[in-house]
């Protein structure tokens, strides 16, 4: 694995830009349940993903088969696996997709969020979620692009 982060845009250009190439990533797993099951949207997230970038559009339960089909793959470098919430990441993290570190890079505001960063907004729900990826030893990194200092909270 090489990322696994949370951006509730899921595919667009600063993944494309910025950390495709920080990661060197060659594959994209995007878990989110919505999204599997709506082809027409999966087309339209798939026209920004280069060509030579694998990706795959799972529910989050299918996470952990689709990352491990990447890694069995010999061309595969590294996987970088995105989520579009936090209850999500921690869903998958206790369906068994074992991660050390969580990139926190972009949560909408909207009313009831606390803003944390320029980029990331958290409802209680969402804090408490971390807590609990942070209590289980994973590490939180809140950076919305690559060259953004490393922000660790909780």
């Amino acid at each position: 694995m090489t990322l696994v982060r949370i951006d509730n845009r899921l595919i667009h250009g600063q993944i494309i830009e910025t950390w495709l190439p920080y990661t060197g990533a060659t594959a994209v797993v995007v878990a989110n349940d919505q999204l599997a099951a709506d082809i027409l949207q999966q087309e339209i997230m798939s026209l920004a993903i280069p060509e030579t970038v694998k990706s795959a559009f799972v529910g989050v339960e299918g996470v952990v088969e689709a990352v491990a089909r990447y890694h069995s793959v010999r061309e595969t470098v590294g996987v970088l696996v995105l989520f579009s919430n936090c209850a999500d990441a921690k869903r998958a993290y206790d369906s068994g997709f074992a991660y050390d570190v969580l990139n926190i890079g972009n949560v909408h505001y909207s009313p009831g969020k606390r803003q944390i960063s320029p980029s990331v907004a958290l409802s209680t729900e969402d804090e408490g979620c971390l807590k609990q990826l942070s209590r289980r030893g994973v590490a939180l990194d809140f950076r919305c692009v690559p060259n953004d200092p490393v922000q660790v909270r909780f």
